[in-house]
This record gives structure tokens, C-alpha cells and sequence, in this order.
């Protein structure tokens, strides 16, 4: 398990970083046949006296006996599952995590992000709704009216934390709320949907997951594609047309 804290920027607008790869060595042995097979798997650096084709073919053979010794999968699975089990280290964490968050200035009911391998378990209180698509949210308020459609502008203020309750961004700090025409794809995906079926004077809290939010590039770190938290509170939907005047044209939304 690893304690996730992070200064990323969660902005609801699309953009993005790339993380730079890693490099690791392994080793692996096993038994066929009676036969003992001992393979190790050279990562970046190369060993003296062999050449690239010899480290080529071990790695080869190492990534083909992984995958074809059911002993071997089964001790790394249960390693990860004895992990993952352990409630002490999870109870450690969670109150690591509040401290950060109490740090932090984290708002209340702030949800918990606990990584496990590559795996990450969000603690939230049972009122928090998942979607299919892998969206949490929890509605505070729910407004009143229809909710936006596509073509639409909806404006909103929004407060926006990283997996460690870090405010990165607000739009009441800023003094005036956003104003975003929906189906652009101006917005993140998993903000843009976290919003859409909200209904004016609502507030509601998103969590989105790495796969809807920001692009980023490939990675190999546990920290390059986090998950985002958004308070969210939709003031107004206003219906939009388009103005033209001699030569110019525009969109005017009232």
C-alpha cells in the first residue's frame, strides 16, 4: 500500500502532463520436468561479457516461464492479496490520510484514496452513487428546473482538490462563475458528465478517475493519473443561438 499525495492540477478543462517511464530487473526460478531452470531478467543496465542477443533471449524465456508456471502466478497473487488484506495497514493509512487532508484544509466527509499495487480503493461514505462509466458522486442539494443538454450553456462554480484534499482551484475565489456551452468538449469528460444531469440551485460533489479525467501520456507511476474531486454548484442553464450581422456571426446564450 502506498500514501497518495499529490500537488497535481485537477482543473475541469482538458490538458494534461506524460509521466517518464521506469526500468526495473526481476528474477524468476521454477521447476519442470525435473528439471531445474534458473532465468534471470536483465532490465537497463547490461551485464559484462554478455551481449545484447543473450539478454534478448532471457528475457524472452523469462517472460514466457512467468507466464506459464501457475505456481509462480499463484504465490504473486496471493503476495498482493495478503497486502491488500492487512487492516492494520489500511487503518494506518486511512489516519496518515487524514492527517494530510486536516493539513490540507480538506472540507468535510473528504474521500480516502488508498493505493494497492496498481490498484487504488477510494473510501467514501455509502451516499456516494458509482456509475458504469466509473463516476462517483454524492448529491449535497438537488436543484430544481431541467437539467442542460447539449448546445446549452451552463454556468457553475466549482472547487476543485487533489487525492490529498489540496484546493488547486475555486471559481468563488476567483469572484465570478464559469460559463461553458455543453458537447464542445471544453470540459473533462467525467466533469462534463458529473454535471449534466444536475438540475439549477443544485450542489454535488464528483469523484472522477484517472480514465475520465485530464489526457496524460503513458506512464509507469502510480502518481501520474490520479483521481479528482470537484464541488460543484449549477447556478443557471440558458438556451443558445446563433447572431448574425452583416459579417459577423456569433452565439449569444440567454
Amino acid at each position: 500500500m502506498e500514501l497518495v499525495s499529490s500537488s497535481r492540477s485537477v482543473l475541469p478543462f482538458r490538458g494534461g502532463r506524460a509521466a517518464a517511464p521506469s526500468c526495473r530487473t526481476a528474477s524468476a526460478s521454477s521447476r519442470r520436468k525435473g528439471k531445474s531452470v534458473f532465468v534471470c531478467v536483465l532490465g537497463c543496465g547490461g551485464g559484462e561479457g554478455k551481449n545484447m542477443a543473450e539478454r534478448t533471449v532471457r528475457r524472452r524465456a523469462a517472460l514466457a516461464l512467468l507466464l506459464a508456471s501457475p505456481a509462480m502466478s499463484v504465490a504473486f497473487s496471493a503476495h498482493g492479496k495478503t497486502k491488500s488484506r492487512n487492516p492494520y495497514d489500511e487503518r494506518r493509512l486511512l489516519e496518515q490520510n487524514k492527517k494530510i487532508q486536516e493539513a490540507n484544509r480538506a472540507p468535510d466527509d473528504f474521500p480516502n484514496f488508498i493505493r494497492e499495487g496498481f490498484e487504488v480503493k477510494v473510501v467514501t461514505s455509502d451516499n456516494y452513487i458509482t456509475r458504469e462509466s466509473g463516476l462517483m458522486y454524492e448529491d449535497v442539494k438537488v436543484g430544481t428546473g431541467n437539467s442542460p443538454k447539449d448546445g446549452q450553456q451552463v454556468i457553475f462554480h466549482y472547487v476543485g482538490y487533489n487525492e490529498s484534499g489540496r484546493r488547486i482551484d475555486s471559481t468563488y475565489i476567483q469572484g465570478s462563475p464559469a460559463k461553458i456551452r455543453l458537447g464542445n468538449k471544453t470540459l473533462v469528460p467525467g466533469f462534463e458528465e458529473g454535471i449534466r444531469d444536475m438540475k439549477p440551485g443544485g450542489k454535488r460533489r464528483i469523484i472522477i478517475p484517472p480514465e475520465l479525467g485530464p489526457p496524460v501520456g503513458p506512464s509507469t507511476f502510480f502518481s501520474a493519473k490520479q483521481f479528482e474531486v470537484f464541488d460543484i454548484e449549477l447556478l443557471a442553464v440558458q438556451d443558445c443561438q446563433r447572431r448574425t450581422i452583416a459579417f459577423y456571426s456569433d452565439v449569444v446564450c440567454s
